[in-house]
């Protein structure tokens, strides 16, 4: 079941950090997960394969990377409109 873009903006003002908690979370994590969260500052939501694509990291490490920003709180995810079989993230802050 997808929601609409109304519901999607809706969602994430509830789950909205703010700078300073943001900060705090990402800053522990290393660095994969740093530039992983920057790329999606810059653009999301992506998938793994695009996040992989435009970090030039691994896809194995992309994947670290996303688990350790999922543990923390710092992404979401949804399955991609596109491709239903393909799912994407993007940041909560």
């Amino acid at each position: 079941m997808s929601m609409s873009t109304a519901e999607d903006h809706a969602a994430a003002a509830e789950d909205s950090l703010s700078e300073d908690e943001y900060r705090d979370r990402l800053r522990d994590l290393p660095p994969s997960a740093k530039l992983v969260a920057k790329v999606l500052e810059a653009d999301s939501p992506l998938s793994q394969g695009q996040l992989a694509e435009e970090s030039l990291l691994p896809d194995r490490t992309v994947r670290y990377a996303l688990n350790r920003l999922e543990d923390v709180e710092l992404i979401g995810s949804r399955y991609s409109f596109r491709d239903a079989r393909k799912q994407v993230y993007f940041l909560k802050h």
